[in-house]
């Protein structure tokens, strides 16, 4: 096949375009040409700015002019209802599919253990991001006809991998600070009890069902979501990577300390969208229309294996060990009230 992949450079991205290669298609990346990630050997590439649809053009103009077509465009970046509006324009004369990857946070959450399908609403109160993901899916189910462009939306859930250890908060933008505060003693931030279930994929299986679903007609009009069947509980996950970077259990139940989400939206304000429209929520999936889609998927990764890899990915390079300081004293203080408050108790209650 041959496959445009818009972005090309993340976490699912990188993968999906090193399995894509390996099975042999022909593949194209656009890119702003500024990751010092590697495509895989022979990948194509074109420079062009994707959030500009006249740049976009422009790069893509010569294509279009010589009647090249791609079998799939896979679109990374599209996370807005205009951009994917101007998408449709685009490249509905250049492919048979146009696959948008939305995202699982535009699900309604429920106060029961509800497994969620595709057919599940789209509601997400808290989340902007979450609502312009689920808007642009509608732009794109209400246009792409009348184009005669093809589409599939993929909609993952929490993915990680080598460069993207999983926490709750705090973590994000330099992954490895969870594990540092681990390893140094540090207070271990658990969100609410810890007993709530959230399922995490590694962004190789995503990638797999992704492949799967390209140059699939049966894909065609169709929105997926790709996750494992693998649910922890958010203690059980902070567990998990606790035993990958070495601590004894007895360690972790020293070092861990239940926060509820209200305190650390609190503390951090600009986590409002993603803890309150997210991650507080449990997320456990009905996996059974991939499976239909793309016979003999199956999300191989568990997440003990997947976290020790990505620990080890981490300490092959010490200069990928950066840590977020204002994240450790966010952290510091809350975990430092909440202690404070047990000890409180214990001194005038639990007398």
């Amino acid at each position: 096949m041959r496959i445009l992949i818009v972005g090309g450079t993340g976490l699912i991205s990188s993968e999906l375009a090193s399995q894509a290669a390996a099975a042999g298609h022909h593949l194209t990346l656009v890119t702003r040409g500024r990751s010092t990630l590697a495509a895989p050997p022979g990948t194509a590439s074109i420079h062009a700015d994707a959030t500009d649809a006249s740049s976009l053009r422009e790069a893509l103009h010569g294509m279009r002019l010589r009647g090249e077509r791609f079998d799939a465009v896979v679109q990374f970046i599209a996370f807005t209802p205009e951009h994917v509006a101007a998408d449709v324009e685009t490249f509905a004369p250049l492919t048979d599919q146009y696959v948008l990857v939305a995202t699982s946070a535009a699900y309604r959450t429920f106060d029961r253990l509800h497994p969620l399908t595709e057919d599940t609403e789209q509601e997400n109160l808290h989340w902007e991001y979450a609502r312009l993901k689920a808007a642009s899916e509608a732009v794109l189910r209400g246009r792409a006809a009348a184009a005669g462009l093809g589409w599939t939306v993929v909609r993952p859930a929490h993915t990680y991998g080598a460069s993207k250890i999983p926490g709750y908060t705090g973590n994000s933008s330099h992954p490895w600070t969870l594990v540092d505060r681990m390893r140094r003693g540090a207070d271990i931030v658990i969100p609410g009890d810890g007993t709530s279930l959230w399922t995490l994929t590694h962004a190789s299986d995503v990638a797999a069902g992704m492949l799967g679903l390209l140059g699939n007609d049966a894909a065609l009009g169709e929105a997926v979501h790709i996750t494992s069947d693998e649910a922890l509980t958010w203690r059980g996950i902070h567990a998990e990577i606790a035993r990958a970077a070495g601590l004894t259990d007895e360690q972790f139940a020293a070092q861990a300390v239940c926060v509820p989400s209200d305190a650390l939206v609190a503390a951090r304000p600009s986590e409002a969208g993603s803890l309150y429209g997210d991650k507080m929520h449990p997320a456990v999936y009905d996996t059974s229309k991939i499976r239909r889609l793309v016979p003999g998927w199956e999300a191989r990764v568990p997440f003990s294996q997947g976290v020790a890899e990505a620990i080890a990915w981490f300490e092959a390079d010490p200069a990928r060990q950066r840590v977020n300081d204002d994240a450790n004293a966010m952290l510091d203080a809350v975990a430092r009230i909440y202690r404070d408050a047990l000890d409180r108790v214990r001194a005038e209650v639990g007398r």
